[in-house]
């Protein structure tokens, strides 16, 4: 009979566990899915922590998985195809980007989002100066990635005016400064259309020979920061070699054509007192420059180059 017993306990015993072993288990899944089901934009659990820049949540996080598990979750994207990694680097918050680069890889650290830009890139578009130091001393290759317009973080951080991240990325690799996006232009354009002086400053001084390179239109950088509005950048990529003045591009136009075009008055005045400018270069289109201001009636213009004595229309040219 005590045998018996002892059998029936051991049995109910057995099932009790069983069957919290099973609660358990339950428990278990459904705290996993409460931790992986999508937030708002399809943000992981990994992914808010980041945007809230708590790192002490992100270690707590990051230790519940492993393996296979772990890379999955660092390699999630959400709908704009951002990784927790890109998050971090966007918020600028060092300690969260610290914490997910430990258990990363060059090829999780550089996936891109819908935007073509991975964390590296953001990082730079942001300005955040110590992001980058961080993901470039975990993974040095991220500095030479490219957008699929074939930019690289330089030419990202040049086009914001980034002065400290342009120079951290030329004494990485100078010869980032060369690799030029899709359409020809390189990170000597962006900076001299944007009008970003010590950037143009800080570029020329590593490769003076990059002011000559073209884009696919046969424009150079000076022809790109005569289409803006500081006279300063445009002064500055003169120095390397003043004859780039009268540099043409597919269609002719020299940097004077395109200043007066652009109706930019400043920069026109600048350009006819170089040595050695041709203020009566015709394009390609038979057109000199005060024909240009002339037909989109920029008078101020017009009388600026007449006084540097241009003409409208030279003798075997027609711009009809």
């Amino acid at each position: 009979m005590e045998k018996q017993k002892s059998f029936k306990h051991g049995a109910m015993e057995k099932q009790k566990s069983l069957k919290h072993g099973a609660m358990e288990k339950q428990h278990s899944f459904q705290e996993r899915r409460i931790k992986e089901s999508p937030g708002k934009r399809g943000d992981t659990i990994l992914h808010m922590a980041a945007r809230a820049g708590n790192p002490v949540h992100i270690e707590i996080i990051l230790s519940e998985y492993s393996g296979i598990q772990l890379k999955d979750l660092i390699s999630k994207q959400n709908q704009d195809g951002e990784t927790a990694l890109y998050v971090a680097s966007e918020k600028g918050n060092i300690e969260v980007v610290r914490e997910i680069l430990m258990v990363s890889d060059a090829q999780s650290a550089a996936i891109r989002a819908n935007n073509s830009f991975d964390a590296f890139h953001i990082g730079a578009k942001q300005g955040h100066l110590a992001v980058l130091k961080e993901l470039l001393q975990a993974f040095p290759s991220l500095a030479m990635t490219t957008s699929t317009s074939n930019a690289t973080a330089l030419d990202t951080a040049a086009t914001q005016g980034h002065l400290d991240i342009v120079d951290l990325l030329l004494e990485t690799d100078a010869s980032l400064a060369k690799i030029a996006r899709n359409n020809g232009k390189t990170v000597l354009h962006s900076a001299a259309r944007m009008g970003h002086v010590e950037v143009v400053r800080s570029l020329l001084s590593k490769d003076p020979s990059i002011g000559f390179r073209t884009d696919k239109k046969g424009q150079t950088a000076f022809h790109m920061a005569v289409k803006g509005n500081n006279v300063e950048v445009v002064l500055e990529l003169l120095k390397p070699k003043p004859s780039i003045v009268n540099f043409e591009d597919n269609k002719g136009n020299t940097s004077l054509h395109i200043a007066t075009r652009k109706a930019r008055t400043e920069i026109v005045q600048a350009l006819i007192s170089v040595e050695g400018i041709d203020v009566n270069a015709v394009n390609r289109a038979g057109e000199t420059a005060l024909a240009i201001a002339e037909k989109s009636s920029h008078e101020e213009i017009a009388a600026i180059l007449m006084e540097a004595g241009a003409v409208a229309t030279l003798e075997g040219t027609s711009t009809t």
